[in-house]
């Protein structure tokens, strides 16, 4: 199993690139290495560890195949399954913010190839555009709108009716992808099903986690959230831990020391000054473009240093998660959870075009309505 994640690891071409990037910017500003660790969101590394052990937990318990086997035989087509599971996507990111939403819903979806023959990877990328949609409409469904909900003063009902317009726009977009994405054929269930046998121990200990964790985490307290997971599974499940995607913390952590020195570049800081990011529409394509190289997250926080106009930042980074990959965390860890390479491609082929369509609906919503 060791010798596996060895390999698998030598393989993370995105792991190596961002790895390669660190050191590149290093050698430029060396006298930073010792606030690396500073630059990490610990918080959110240790909530994305902790829902990484609990979804491996349930994906392995082997409930899951049964639920799907379930989920096929009321939604017969494959465009009502997608239907529902993204809207099921979108409505979960809305109050669970779009890491755990997926966190749920990933699992459940690949849990669905054991029964019929479903198009998965499609699936988990349609999902991942979901929770980004969704989570655009609250003040709790991602970072950057935490973030935006503080620096704008607004109560949580003042700070959702002003995304509805967006968050309507993404969501109506995204259904009308689905239909031209997934057809109405039956899908065909898989006659002869081996389901594994289910693990009633690891299940119930897994579901049973997620209420307290959730708990911890809005409580601030990520680093007591995962311990009590870690040390949960250490006792109870261990083997559980070695199967999961470590790597993907060693990613998330990278991306936010590389993001982070790129943002605090001062070259970029007087790049950002000359933009005059005092008229809207430079704000709005700023936003998309910057949350493409650097993340939604961290392009929210570095413009609100050029701006006041918190609603716009909010719309363009929002839009700013479709796209690259790169545009949202939510994206790179649907691409991780899916395990499958083809996904990376797949996903830039929809989530182009999508962002394309939507940044357009919305730059006309915002300056031409």
């Amino acid at each position: 199993m060791i010798q596996l994640s060895i390999q698998t690891w030598r393989k993370d071409y995105l792991l190596w690139f961002l790895a390669g990037l660190l050191i590149v910017l290093t050698i430029a500003e060396p006298a930073r290495l010792f606030s690396y660790p500073r630059l990490v969101d610990w918080p959110t590394i240790g909530g994305v560890a902790g829902l990484l052990v609990l979804a491996k937990g349930i994906e392995l318990s082997g409930y899951l195949h049964r639920l799907g086997k379930r989920l096929i035989e009321i939604m017969r087509t494959s465009r009502s399954l997608a239907t529902l599971l993204v809207l099921a996507a979108a409505l979960l990111s809305m109050v669970l913010t779009n890491d755990v939403a997926l966190f749920i819903m990933v699992p459940l979806t690949t849990g669905l190839q054991g029964v019929g023959v479903i198009p998965v990877t499609r699936l988990i990328i349609v999902e991942a555009l979901a929770v980004n949609a969704g989570s655009a409409l609250t003040p709790i469904g991602n970072p950057q709108n935490l973030f935006l909900w503080k620096v704008s003063g607004l109560s949580f009902h003042e700070y959702v009716q002003a995304m509805l317009p967006l968050a309507l726009i993404l969501i109506t977009s995204l259904l009308v992808l689905i239909a031209f994405m997934f057809d109405s054929n039956r899908i065909q269930v898989r006659e002869e099903v081996d389901m594994p046998i289910a693990n009633n121990k690891l299940f119930h200990s897994s579901l049973i986690l997620y209420l307290p964790f959730l708990i911890l985490i809005d409580l601030h307290q990520a680093e007591l959230a995962v311990l009590l997971i870690l040390m949960v599974f250490f006792i109870r499940h261990r083997n559980i831990l070695v199967n999961v995607d470590w790597g993907l913390i060693l990613v998330l952590a990278l991306m936010f020391v590389n993001m982070r020195l790129i943002a605090d570049n001062h070259i970029i800081h007087s790049f950002f000054t000359e933009l005059r990011l005092d008229e809207h529409e430079r704000l709005y394509f700023a936003g998309i473009a910057l949350a493409q190289i650097m993340s939604n997250v961290p392009a929210a926080i570095l413009l609100a240093d050029y701006s006041s106009n918190w609603k716009l930042i909010a719309y363009a980074v929002n839009v700013g998660g479709f796209g690259f990959v790169l545009g949202s965390l939510a994206n790179l860890i649907a691409l991780r959870l899916a395990r499958d390479r083809k996904a990376w491609l797949i996903f830039h082929v929809y989530s182009l075009p999508f962002l394309l369509v939507t940044g357009t609906f919305v730059y006309l919503l915002l300056f031409i309505g």
